[in-house]
């Protein structure tokens, strides 16, 4: 009994058919409108993640603009991906817990159709901007310029959505440490005002197009410096990778794709 012949050109249109599937479930779900849970959400999210750079309005600060058309066929999947990956070579960190950073796929979803929310008009209001916590008055430092009690404020409204409250790290780097160096004041102040070209960290001072003046830098980095570096116990925990819900259909999916290449592959040069 012969077999039954397999054309090679039906497990690529099979493959085809599922492609199509998953695009089409991508585009459908973000065609839909947000809920006013969602919209709240997104605001707050945005209010205390990404309005210190993208600015409240989304207008752009040491970020690119927010508040624009997003001329793509996917554009919810084109702002998630910038949120969630980074953009490599850029200030733009990484956001996504399965990244590294602080925020879960769910409050990606919030944010991104916040973001795009503007694209229609329809601008919910900002959640209120985290207020700053009183500290203790701050002891300045011999021979470092700046007001370390002023930095700490502008500290909590500049530095503290990626570099944590207290120096600890987010998506940026762990301040509260030791700084080997003879002047470890003009390192952490060329840093500030410069940024660190290739790397999440921006230049700040209102000379390289930055909001902050040389007076503010000098009281920034009064403040760091004022702190102790952070014993192992008080270090953030190493992230753990995982991946959510909503990918195990495109996990599946894409072994299924693989799966129906391999043995078209194998048919056709079988058939040979």
């Amino acid at each position: 009994m012969s077999r039954p012949r397999v054309h090679p050109h039906r497990i690529g249109l099979a493959l085809l058919a599922i492609l199509t599937i998953l695009s089409l479930r991508s585009i459908l779900s973000w065609a839909q409108e947000p809920t006013q849970e969602e919209l709240e959400l997104g605001a707050r999210l945005y209010a205390e993640n990404c309005a210190v750079c993208h600015g409240p309005d989304g207008k752009g600060r040491v970020g690119v603009t927010l508040a624009k058309d997003w001329p793509s066929i996917r554009p919810g999947l084109r702002v998630r991906e910038a949120i969630e990956n980074g953009i490599p070579g850029s200030p733009m960190p990484a956001w996504s817990q399965k990244k590294g950073g602080p925020l879960t796929d769910e409050e990606i979803d919030a944010l991104v159709r916040y973001i795009l929310s503007w694209e229609t008009g329809g601008i919910p209001p900002l959640a209120p901007t985290p207020t700053f916590t009183p500290r203790p008055p701050i002891t300045p430092i011999p021979e470092v310029a700046g007001d370390p009690n002023r930095g700490a404020i502008l500290y909590a409204e500049n530095c503290a959505v990626c570099h944590g409250p207290s120096g600890e790290g987010r998506v940026g780097a762990t301040l509260a440490r030791a700084w080997p160096s003879i002047r470890p004041d003009l390192r952490v102040k060329t840093v500030i005002e410069e940024g660190v070209p290739g790397s999440p960290m921006p230049a700040w001072s209102r000379e390289n197009g930055g909001p902050l003046t040389e007076q503010d830098i000098d009281d920034i980095v009064a403040f760091i410096l004022s702190w102790q570096p952070l014993t192992p116990s008080e270090a953030p925990a190493a992230p753990t990778l995982a991946i959510g819900p909503g990918q195990h259909i495109e996990v599946i999916a894409i072994l299924i794709a693989s799966i129906l290449i391999i043995a078209g592959g194998v048919m056709w040069y079988s058939r040979r």
